[in-house]
């Protein structure tokens, strides 16, 4: 990092700092015994992810308005209940099932990484999550935030530069003085090219059997390590 030092870092969260395959296949398993609902959990849950990205586009594209993505996640997780054949669902079911996105849970070494960063940085997620979404799941992970970065405070989501540089501009830094850190290198790019430092960690994990990028950097970020435990190592937190 050529002595260089961020004042903030914030993180991507879904697949960077919590297991959200591993956490909601695991939920949905459990609630469909409870309840002798029978289901192809793990295929809902795969589906429900790769709608993320092209719902999202939706909004960017001007396709449809500003829309939480909460929201998104419900629209996209009633057509996989139609397509999955899954009965026996009541509203509240449904709510219960969408807001499992509140609730995932991190990966070993996020908690511990982040409570030695935030000693000597301010930290925060810069998620595509709405800012509840991602104050609830804190509360649930024990992730000890400074601050909430939610789409909807910047009403875009990555990687629109609207993000990247609305977090140094709430926080009255220059884009620099901020670094992103990611398990996703295409979100790195992003944010490099709106001047915010940049580090990496892979999770080869996160989309199970189907994972298809991110085992490595594809770029000399500022950071490479191995997971967040060891990138506050190499930042002397």
């Amino acid at each position: 990092m050529a002595g260089r030092a961020p004042a903030a870092i914030v993180f991507d969260t879904f697949g960077s700092v919590v297991d959200w395959r591993g956490s909601l296949i695991g939920e949905l398993t459990a609630f469909g015994q409870a309840r002798g609902i029978a289901a192809d959990w793990t295929g809902l849950v795969d589906a429900w992810r790769a709608a993320y990205h092209p719902s999202m586009q939706q909004v960017r594209s001007g396709a449809l308005p500003w829309t939480r993505l909460d929201d998104l996640h419900r629209a996209s997780l009633d057509r996989l209940v139609a397509e999955f054949a899954v009965a026996g669902l009541t509203e509240a079911d449904l709510r219960h099932i969408n807001r499992g996105w509140h609730r995932l849970n991190p990966w070993p070494d996020a908690v511990p990484g982040l409570t030695r960063l935030k000693a000597k940085f301010i930290i925060g997620p810069l998620s595509n999550g709405n800012v509840s979404l991602l104050a609830n799941m804190a509360k649930h992970a024990g992730l000890p935030w400074d601050m909430v970065f939610g789409s909807d405070l910047f009403g875009h989501y990555k990687p629109d530069p609207e993000t990247y540089l609305g977090v140094a501009r709430l926080l009255d830094l220059e884009p620099g003085q901020v670094m992103m850190a990611a398990a996703h290198n295409g979100d790195l790019a992003a944010a490099r090219a709106c001047g915010l430092m940049t580090a990496f960690f892979p999770r080869p994990d996160e989309y199970g059997p189907h994972q298809a990028r991110d085992f490595k950097a594809d770029q000399a970020w500022d950071v490479v390590a191995a997971d967040i435990e060891d990138m506050a190592a190499q930042l002397g937190a």
